[in-house]
C-alpha cells in the first residue's frame, strides 16, 4: 500500500480517491445511525440506542469532571462527534475484504486499485480534522474568554520581556498541535494498514486474527486519544483563569 491515496476518476477536475469514497461511506454510516436511534428513542432503552447512550454519556461525564458542568454543555458535543467519526472510519477499514475490491483506472496495471482505504489513513483527511479542532478551540476561546483574555494569553507586556516570551512558545504551541493532531492518528492508521497487507500476504488464514484484535483495538484508542485531547485542549483555551 503507497503512502498517498489512488485517484480513482476526478469530477470537475477534482480527484476522488479511495479515501474519499470511505469517508463518504462513514458520513453514511453516522447519518443512518442517527435517523435509526433518533426514531427509536424511549424511556427504556435497548440495543443502539444504549450504546449511543453509554458513548455520549461517557464523554459528557469526563467532560464535566474536567471542564466543570457549564462548559462541558459546550465542549462535549466536539468531542463525540470527533469520536463517532475516526472510530467509525477506523473500524469500516477491518471489515475482511475491506482492501480487495479493486477499481480499474487508466493509470493502474491489470490488477486496479483498491476501491477502498481506510480513510484515516490519509494525511489529508488527519490534517482537516487538526485544522477543524485547533479551529474550534480558539473560537470557543474567544467567544466563552473575551477576545481581549484571548488575545492575553499570545501578546502581553506585563513583565516584559518574559511573558512577551512565554506568549511566543504559547503561540507556537499551538501550529505543533496540527502536527500532533495529524501525524499521530495519520501514523497509526497507516502503520496497521502496512501490517495487515503484510500478515494477509504471508498467510491469509489465521496469522492476521491476532492482529485483527490489535488494529481493532487501535481504531478505538486512537478515536478516543483524538478526542480527548480535543476536550483537553478545548478545557485549557476557556479557562479563564489563566
Amino acid at each position: 500500500m503507497q503512502l498517498s491515496s489512488d485517484v480513482l476518476f476526478s469530477i470537475a477536475s477534482f480527484p476522488v480517491t479511495n479515501t474519499v469514497i470511505t469517508t463518504l461511506i462513514t458520513d453514511v454510516v453516522i447519518v443512518a445511525l442517527v435517523l435509526v436511534v433518533g426514531r427509536a428513542v424511549s424511556l427504556r432503552p435497548k440495543g443502539t440506542q444504549n450504546a449511543v447512550e453509554a458513548v455520549v454519556g461517557y464523554f459528557r461525564e469526563i467532560t464535566e469532571s474536567i471542564a466543570g458542568e457549564e462548559r462541558a454543555s459546550y465542549i462535549y458535543p466536539w468531542v463525540v462527534s470527533f469520536f463517532l467519526f475516526i472510530v467509525i472510519s477506523n473500524l469500516l477499514a477491518q471489515f475482511p475484504g475491506f482492501e480487495s475490491i479493486k477499481f480499474h483506472t487508466l493509470a493502474s496495471d491489470s490488477h486496479g486499485v483498491p476501491l477502498f482505504r481506510a480513510a484515516t489513513s490519509d494525511l489529508n483527511l488527519t490534517l482537516a480534522l487538526a485544522v477543524v479542532s485547533v479551529t474550534a478551540t480558539h473560537c470557543l476561546s474567544i467567544r466563552y474568554t473575551s477576545l481581549k483574555s484571548y488575545i492575553a494569553r499570545f501578546i502581553t507586556f506585563k513583565l516584559f520581556p518574559a511573558f512577551l516570551f512565554l506568549g511566543i512558545l504559547e503561540f507556537t504551541n499551538e501550529f505543533a498541535k496540527f502536527v500532533s493532531f495529524s501525524f499521530r492518528l495519520f501514523g497509526n492508521i497507516y502503520a496497521g494498514e502496512k501490517v495487515m497487507a503484510t500478515m494477509y500476504n504471508l498467510c491469509p488464514f489465521g496469522l492476521p486474527v491476532p492482529f485483527i484484535a490489535l488494529e481493532l483495538m487501535v481504531a478505538v484508542v486512537q478515536a478516543m486519544v483524538f478526542a480527548l485531547l480535543t476536550m483537553t485542549f478545548m478545557h485549557i483555551m476557556t479557562d479563564k483563569s489563566h
